[in-house]
């Protein structure tokens, strides 16, 4: 992380909501349970460099039920059960690029490690309170976040599923990223409609492979 992402957190180090946001988080995980534990905050920085960069997955916060939260948006580590959004999520990649998905291990770590950022707005949570660290401090981090990304060269795919991650969808203003948007993946929003049938694996992959990009292998064993 501090290697790859130097620029970018030396930046975050300057700034002052960075040095309000590590006071409330030495007292939250002092007195609270918080998830994920405090080496895995930026787990997803340290799987994924910058100059690997190719897909960027934007969540809301992390898992707030114990073992659940392994600083990667959506995934939860091999041997828990899969979460209702990644079954979907599953179920779609099956549908659309024809791979059989393992519906026993939600670890995203394999994406991770071929340049998809996988993303939480909000980097911690309080146990069994969702959007319990819903702060301005995680606000300005990921703005800072996604205007050094913007900075990066190489064709980038932004997944935005739902209405909270489009918001962020402003914030793509490089012409070799693209944004691919849908309704959210959690059962709720899928029932609706709009998250089934979109295609948006086998899309991210032909834009990334007509930007001569090695495309994602989406498929977890």
């Amino acid at each position: 992380m501090i290697k790859d992402w130097k620029e970018l957190f030396d930046h975050v180090k300057g700034e002052t909501y960075s040095r309000s946001l590590k006071q409330f988080l030495d007292a939250e995980y002092q007195k609270n349970v918080i998830y994920p534990p405090r080496d895995m905050v930026f787990q997803a920085f340290k799987l994924t460099a910058p100059k690997d960069l190719k897909v960027v997955i934007i969540g809301q916060d992390p898992y707030h039920n114990p073992g659940q939260a392994m600083g990667l948006s959506f995934s939860v580590p091999r041997g828990m059960e899969i979460p209702p959004s990644l079954v979907n999520i599953y179920k779609e990649i099956q549908n659309d690029i024809g791979i059989k998905m393992n519906f026993d291990n939600g670890d995203l770590t394999p994406w991770a490690q071929q340049g998809v950022l996988l993303l939480n707005a909000y980097l911690t949570v309080r146990a069994g309170i969702p959007l319990s660290h819903e702060r301005p401090e995680y606000q300005q981090f990921i703005t800072d976040t996604l205007n050094y990304i913007e900075q990066l060269d190489q064709p980038i795919v932004y997944m935005l599923w739902g209405g909270f991650a489009k918001r962020y969808a402003s914030a793509v203003t490089n012409p070799k990223h693209l944004v691919l948007m849908s309704s959210h993946p959690s059962p709720l929003s899928a029932n609706r409609g709009g998250w089934f049938g979109n295609h948006l694996f086998s899309k991210c992959n032909t834009y990334l492979a007509e930007n001569g990009q090695n495309i994602i292998d989406w498929q977890i064993k």
